[in-house]
This record gives structure tokens, sequence and C-alpha cells, in this order.
């Protein structure tokens, strides 16, 4: 009998030592780590163009006569724009970004200048402006920022020529001038990190602004070397643009890692 319990105790040790290396040795599990959050406070530049549309309201009057005769008439045009720019954003309360930024736009966005009482007409062209502003956005995605901004802005015009209703050169022009105003819009800007290609600190943004120019009157048009009076024209400026630009944020690079 005791042999008996000796041979199945024998037995059962040794095919549970083969169970068991059969079984293996139980694989590492290396513990989840956290995602990165991403960081959207820090400087960044950008370059970028796009299009504009330009609308003028004009009011031309003749300055001598017993009877002035006026005109009030509204022209427009569109042209192309470059962009470079700069700023400073600030992340708060989790979602929220407000920032500070600066930028200027050179180009041709052209619009039509005319007087009918001298029958002149002629091409007015936004050659350069600036803006300066902040701006307030929300985060649809960590690295999806929806936003709105406005602030100071400046532009320069250049010399318009003006032409004769037979459209040939009228020898006529009006000089060149700045003018100042402020501005309103809004846009997205969202990493590049897309399709699998990683691109750290990459951005693109896609901006609508809306910019209105103080009003301008002309008393005196020239021929040259002498100065025409007769007509004043006054007409403000209100330009629209639509833009795409690269980002460049300089901290993206390291962004804060959430606690596990």
């Amino acid at each position: 009998m005791k042999k008996t319990l000796l041979a199945l105790t024998a037995v059962a040790a040794m095919t549970g030592s083969a169970s068991a290396a059969d079984l293996g040795a139980r694989p590492y599990v290396k513990a989840p780590m956290p995602a990165p959050v991403a960081n959207w406070t820090g400087f960044y530049v950008f370059g970028g163009g796009g299009g504009g549309l330009s609308n003028a309201d004009q009011h031309v009057q003749t300055t001598v006569g017993a009877i002035p005769l006026t005109i009030d008439q509204r022209q427009g045009g569109s042209g192309w724009f470059g962009t470079v720019g700069a700023g400073y954003d600030w992340q708060f309360s989790g979602t929220w970004v407000a920032g500070v930024f600066a930028d200027g736009q050179f180009g041709s966005i052209r619009a039509t200048i005319q007087d009918p009482i001298f029958g002149l007409t002629g091409n007015q062209k936004l050659e350069t402006s600036w803006a300066a502003g902040v701006r307030l956005g929300w985060l649809v995605a960590p690295n999806v920022l929806s936003y709105v901004n406005g602030g100071y802005s400046g532009a320069h015009f250049g010399q318009t020529n003006f032409t004769n209703l037979a459209g040939t050169p009228a020898g006529i022009h009006l000089n060149s001038y700045n003018r100042n105003g402020w501005f309103v819009g809004g846009g997205v800007e969202n990493s590049l990190n897309i399709f699998g290609v990683s691109s750290p600190g990459w951005f693109m943004k896609t901006e609508y602004r809306s910019a209105f120019y103080n009003a301008k009157t002309s008393d005196e048009l020239f021929d040259g070397t002498n100065a025409l009076t007769g007509n004043s024209i006054r007409a403000n400026s209100w330009n629209q643009t639509i833009s795409t630009s690269l980002v460049y944020r300089f901290n993206w690079t390291g962004p804060v890692v959430a606690k596990y």
C-alpha cells in the first residue's frame, strides 16, 4: 500500500512540473504612459498670404460755383497680399487661450476712384498695412484653436493715376497717403501633426479680417506740376481679407506632461 501511494505521488509531481514548463514564464506588461498635454503658452511667428476685397464710399463735390454739385457712390476692387507676424499666447482655465500679436501685410488690393464731374477714373492700391491687437480663443481640441481678434491698424495707399472717358491717361493723379483705423476678425489654428506625420511646433491658421480706415478728403488733383482745384473727393476704405499662414510655436517641442 505504501509503495502504491509513493508511486502515485511521484507521477503527480512529474505531471505538474511538465504542465508548468508548457505554460512558460509570465509575460512582462509595461504600465501605459500618459499622453502629453498640449501647451499653447509661448511665442510664435507666422507667414502666409491670401486675397482681399476693398470697398469705398465716395463723396465727390465741386468746390467752386454758387451751387455745388455733389455725387455719392460706392466703388470696390480686389487683389492679393502677403503677411508676416509674431505673437505670444497664454493658456488658462484649461481650454482658453488669450494673446497679443502684431503683423504686416504687403501686396496689391485695388479699388476704383471716380470723379464723374471731371470724367476721371483711377485705381487706388492698398500697398502695405500693419495691425496690432489681441485675440481670445477656445480649444476645440487639444491641438485646435478657434479664436476671435481685434485691434488697431494702419495702411498706406499708393498714388492714383487717372484716365479720361476715352480710357487714355489724363496726366492727372492723386497723391499717395496713409490712413489709420481698426479691425476685427477670427479664425482657426491647428497643429500639422496629421496623417501620421509628426511636425512638432508647426501649425496652420486660416483667418478672416475686416479693417475700417478713416476717411480721406482730397481737395486737389495734380497734373504733375500744378494742383487742379475745383473738386474734392472724400472716401473711406473698408477692406476684407482671408489669409492662410504657416505658424511655428517655439515651445511646442517640449510640452507639459500630465501626471499619471
